[in-house]
């Protein structure tokens, strides 16, 4: 009876410990900011302005915007887990040429934002980002929201709450669950994790069009992982994968034409719809 005890309290204790240690391990394992704070001069992109989202927890998070031609959508903007918001200068660059607009949301403790990343911050952050950028003027139907790795599990959760244009998932996982089993299986207590970013059962409430592109040598975010979230999406869908390309390089292979290949096809289908 006593050795019963003492292993039910000792699995106990272990849960408690699992229970405090994983949290921590998830803020280091998952999020690398940049905390450096660049304004767009600085980063060299005239036409861009910076915006400070004053949070209701009063944290201040910071974004850029630059408005989009007459007629061209705005993305709206959810990066990954490293760097900030001058790490993608030239991406912001490469979609002013063309006439998109841009709204960039950095994270809680990136780039001049104040505050700690979460899931829960950063999703609630990412609305609030939306309805600014729609209380500024632009309509629901010309925002297209875009998601770029760890962003893709804040997009589909906005897509998921919110109408747009579409929906751009760049490398979606299923999970981070599923991710921080593959990359740390060595790590237990998985099922503590707070930041589960579950695309897997939130992509079934997007029924905007989507596009998934994804490298298939990706090793980070695994190609099977993208094509799942496709499988499972509802909606009007497109899958553009890349052959040689992994995690983050598949613009050297075409998905710059790729993704503006599908906006002037969601222009188009727009416009008939409005006719029609």
């Amino acid at each position: 009876m006593r050795l019963i005890l003492k292993l039910v309290l000792g699995a106990a204790l272990a849960m408690g410990l699992l229970a405090l240690i994983v949290p921590v391990l998830q803020q280091r394992l998952m999020y690398f900011p940049d905390k450096q704070h660049f304004t767009p001069e600085q980063a060299g992109l005239r036409g861009v302005s910076e915006r400070v989202l004053e949070t209701p927890d009063g944290a201040r998070v910071v974004a850029w915007y630059a408005p989009a031609r007459r007629g061209r959508p705005t993305i709206l903007y959810f990066h990954g887990n490293a760097g900030s918001l001058e790490t993608r200068t030239e991406r912001i660059r490469k979609y002013m040429a063309r006439g998109l607009g841009v709204f960039m949301m950095t994270y809680r403790g990136f780039g001049g934002s104040t505050g700690k990343p979460s899931e829960a911050a950063n999703v609630a952050d990412a609305l609030l980002a939306y309805d600014t950028l729609v209380a500024s003027g632009v309509e629901a139907d010309d925002i297209v929201i875009y998601g770029e790795s760890l962003g893709t599990g804040v997009a589909v959760q906005v897509a998921g709450a919110r109408p747009a244009q579409g929906l751009v998932l760049d490398a979606p996982y299923t999970s981070m669950v599923d991710l921080a089993a593959l990359h740390h299986p060595l790590i237990p207590g998985r099922w503590f994790m707070t930041d589960r970013y579950e695309t897997r059962r939130h992509i079934l409430k997007v029924t905007m069009p989507l596009l998934v592109l994804h490298g298939e040598r990706d090793w980070i975010v695994p190609i099977e992982m993208g094509r799942e979230i496709y499988a499972l999406a509802p909606g009007p869908k497109t899958l553009k994968t890349f052959a040689q390309a992994g995690h983050d390089d598949h613009y050297k292979f075409g998905s710059y034409e790729a993704l503006y290949t599908w906006f002037d096809r969601l222009r188009t289908d727009e416009a008939r719809r409005r006719e029609g």
